[in-house]
């Protein structure tokens, strides 16, 4: 168990690690990234010397990638093997700490850490910061391999919207011609023009006249025989009525030879053989209606669903007065708010938020009330709930997703009030005199990181006459035509100003005054808000 100095020095630096990973995730290179991380540890722990080294394969020798050289080979001698992060210390030597951290590509990076500047030997914290420190470059390294990833996939996409740009234009020009010679001279113009191909041809079976063939050709007085003999060929066909049309395309031109066609040409000639298969039958605009309802009915089900995770009505609580609201700015949003009755005058108010909109965000509020659900019947301390829930969002969800989240538990006898706020904006009591405090103690959002820091919890007391006000960034940040955010001193001033009415009646004004701030800007984000007034 770590103690309490340990944990507070580490809270602190939770946004150090978090700047560090930043600084890490912009590298450009391995090289660079290894480079950032070698001056992150260096402004850490203030050593002398620090080397890195990177190898591809277990079974292959460490190479030097630092800037600067190793003195001499027996610097080597302290780099040691491992299948999982290792860090070894030695004392008293030129070389303190050996780490061997393997990454997500299977190699392995290696760095050697000499003696600290002040000759101070490694604490129990340094020891701690460090590991969490090649969990940050872990985390960082595979959110660069992800964006190298992204970026070859991009490079890829944009070659194929470029074709898909010319397939477009294509299929809007043989969408318009009725006269079928003028379409088929147009579609072999075009799929040549796009795959290189020195030569193509329509052949088109008649099925009830034994077979009989006819040939279109690109260009035009080519033999037909030498195309479909041709060594490098590629064949796209459909049915018709009585018909069959085979496209087939010849010798594909480089600048030194011919070559065979690659799987995007396949892909285009297969779509202008269906272009002109449409605008033969002339299906296209059927089809393109059945595709848009289709992805409309997943929608709704997606909206349902998240509905049906939503609270239909609070619970009633005797001696308070409780309303809450969500208005999504999509189909689907990614706020969730609840009250759970917990049973012996003891309830649970919840709000969260999800980085990101849409059907991912609602599967990650789906997690988070399943998992809440769960968690609650046990009456585990808020605080190891967090944790877990922290523990599981992080697993089941991309790097770029996680919930900032506000849980407290109340004692509807005592008006005592368990929170536990985890990268939430922070929660507002008013006390009957007119007090305003915050309930911001928690930790990061869940789903960040798994670092295994503890979450903080805090405890207070809601008097009669006093309220809680919970909400979603939805509101401080909603934006009028000239993007002018309606604020939190503006949100804080109306909750003081109008604390008195009821809670229903707080929520609908509250909604009304935010939309007289938007005017007819679009709605940029959910709205969530849930108010508790002890009478």
């Amino acid at each position: 168990m770590l103690n309490n100095n340990l944990v507070e020095k580490l809270e602190l630096q939770v946004e150090s690690f978090q700047e560090g990973f930043e600084i890490l995730s912009k590298s450009l290179s391995f090289l660079e990234m290894v480079k950032n991380f070698l001056h992150i540890i260096r402004g850490n722990f203030i050593v002398t010397e620090i080397y890195s080294f990177h190898k591809l394969s277990n079974d292959l020798n460490w190479s030097n990638i630092s800037l600067k050289k190793i003195p001499d080979a027996s610097y080597i001698s302290f780099l040691h093997e491992s299948q999982s992060p290792s860090i070894k210390y030695f004392e008293g030597q030129k070389i303190e700490v050996s780490i061997t951290l393997p990454l997500a590509d299977k190699s392995y990076l290696g760095i050697l850490i000499g003696p600290k500047l002040d000759k101070s030997g490694f604490t129990d914290f340094d020891k701690i910061t460090l590991q969490i420190l090649l969990q940050v470059f872990d985390s960082a390294y595979k959110s660069f391999l992800n964006q190298k990833k992204e970026k070859a996939l991009i490079f890829e996409l944009n070659e194929r919207v470029l074709h898909l740009n010319n397939l477009i234009d294509a299929g809007i020009e043989i969408s318009r011609y009725d006269k079928k010679s003028d379409l088929y001279d147009l579609a072999l113009e075009r799929i040549s023009s796009m795959t290189n191909a020195s030569s193509a041809l329509i052949e088109i079976v008649k099925k009830s006249q034994n077979n009989l063939k006819r040939y279109i050709v690109f260009p035009a007085g080519v033999d037909p025989n030498k195309i479909l003999t041709s060594r490098f060929k590629m064949e796209s066909s459909f049915e018709h009525n009585d018909r069959i049309y085979n496209f087939v395309l010849s010798e594909k031109e480089t600048r030194h030879n011919t070559t065979s066609f690659n799987e995007l040409d396949k892909m285009l000639l297969d779509a202008i053989a269906r272009q002109v298969q449409v605008s033969i039958e002339n299906q296209f605009l059927n089809d393109q209606a059945i595709e848009k309802e289709k992805m409309e009915q997943e929608l709704i089900v997606a909206a349902s669903i998240q509905q049906k995770i939503l609270p239909e009505s609070l619970p009633k609580i005797n001696s308070y007065d409780l309303a809450g609201i969500n208005i999504p700015s999509k189909e689907v949003g990614g706020d969730y708010y609840n009250c759970v009755d917990l049973g012996n005058g003891k309830y649970a108010l919840i709000i969260a938020d999800v980085a990101g909109k849409g059907i991912g965000a609602a599967l990650l509020v789906s997690t988070l009330d399943a998992a809440l659900y769960s968690y609650l019947q046990f009456d585990i301390p808020l605080t190891e709930m967090s944790d877990r829930l922290n523990k599981l969002i992080y697993k089941s969800s991309p790097s770029d997703k996680y919930i900032t989240f506000f849980i407290a538990v109340l004692n509807s006898t005592t008006g005592e009030l368990d929170v536990v706020n985890a990268g939430h904006n922070p929660i507002f009591l008013l006390r009957k005199n007119g007090t305003l405090e915050k309930l911001d103690a928690g930790g990061v959002g869940l789903g960040m990181f798994d670092f295994g820091i503890p979450f903080a919890g805090q405890k207070t007391i809601i008097n009669p006459g006093d309220k809680l006000f919970l909400y979603t960034d939805g509101i401080p940040e909603a934006m009028n035509e000239k993007e002018e955010e309606y604020s939190d001193e503006k949100m804080i001033n109306f909750f003081q100003a109008n604390s008195h009415i009821s809670s229903q009646e707080f929520i609908n004004a509250l909604v009304n005054d935010l939309k007289s701030h938007t005017g007819t800007a679009p709605q940029s984000d959910d709205i969530t808000v849930m108010i508790l007034k002890r009478n």
